[in-house]
């Protein structure tokens, strides 16, 4: 099966996939709700799996690519849920590299957020994306259950997971000490926590896409940002404006851009969604953002 492109689709499924994948329909409810737009010979079946992640689209670097060395590692969260694992990603060559934490959708650590890693990997960058769901036995293999399993786990007890992947980030026998996050909807939003939370360690921060922390707490962030987000996700931009005004009347450094056209989640290049032209953009102003304020 061939990515579809978003715009063959009425910008109203889009938005009721959105609504699935962040739970705010469940599977009955979506399934009914596509039922309205299943014409002219098109099943909901046949709608369901266009609009579904196919994985075998996200791979740009292979698990044995000869520039990049993988594997599974495991650290501690004493103020979350114990031992973490994740996948940490390196260039082949080389003894010390900028860190970045990566930090996945509301699903797991699944092939995409896996592919992200090995692609910072490849640009020079210790990258470490842990898996929140690693106290519930993992990534299960398909976002749909992934989703269902994130869901049951404490979003404070995951926010100190992070923290403490970024703090073994930073204290990593190959990391130079410079740490970068990057995230993706409620990775992103992740993201803007750790800013917030632990801006001792953080250096660079990217949202993709991720729900903004409260106005007040702006003033204890140290790092730059760099946000990415979409002209079509009317949810994540009605808190953006406030966001901005915050840093702003805080003077702390960033850029924001708005990518006209498109969707929530058009970096992740497994659904219809992506956009290949503002996914590339986006990424490489992070690789360039990255490269400024870690190296």
């Amino acid at each position: 099966m061939q990515r579809k492109d978003a715009k063959q689709f009425d910008q109203k499924v889009l938005d009721l996939y959105d609504d699935y994948a962040h739970g705010r329909l469940n599977r009955r409810e979506y399934v009914s709700r596509l039922a309205a737009f299943a014409v002219g010979g098109l099943t909901v079946e046949a709608l369901m799996a266009n609009l579904s992640p196919n994985y075998a689209w996200a791979q740009q670097v292979k698990p044995d690519d000869a520039r990049i060395k993988t594997e599974t590692a495991t650290y501690a969260s004493p103020q979350g849920a114990g031992e973490m694992k994740g996948l940490l990603a390196r260039p082949a060559e080389g003894t010390k590299f900028p860190a970045v934490l990566v930090i996945h959708e509301n699903r797991g650590l699944n092939p995409y957020i896996e592919d992200v890693t090995r692609r910072l990997a490849t640009e020079g960058f210790l990258a470490f994306a842990p898996d929140a769901l690693t106290p519930l036995g993992g990534y299960p293999g398909n976002d749909d259950e992934g989703r269902a399993m994130q869901a049951k786990r404490d979003r404070d007890e995951m926010t100190q997971d992070f923290i403490a992947a970024a703090k073994f980030l930073d204290t990593h026998e190959l990391s130079t000490g410079k740490v970068g996050t990057v995230g993706f909807c409620f990775g992103g939003g992740m993201v803007n926590q750790l800013a917030v939370q632990i801006p001792d360690v953080i250096d660079a921060a990217v949202p993709f896409y991720g729900s903004q922390p409260d106005a007040s707490d702006v003033a204890k962030i140290d790092a730059p940002l760099l946000i990415h987000n979409a002209e079509l996700d009317r949810r994540i931009l009605a808190g953006a404006p406030a966001f901005e005004q915050a840093l702003k009347q805080n003077n702390k450094p960033f850029e924001a851009f708005v990518y006209p056209g498109v969707n929530h989640g058009f970096h992740n290049d497994t659904t219809p969604r992506y956009d290949k032209d503002a996914a590339t953009l986006a990424w490489q102003r992070t690789i360039a953002f990255f490269k400024k304020n870690l190296v």
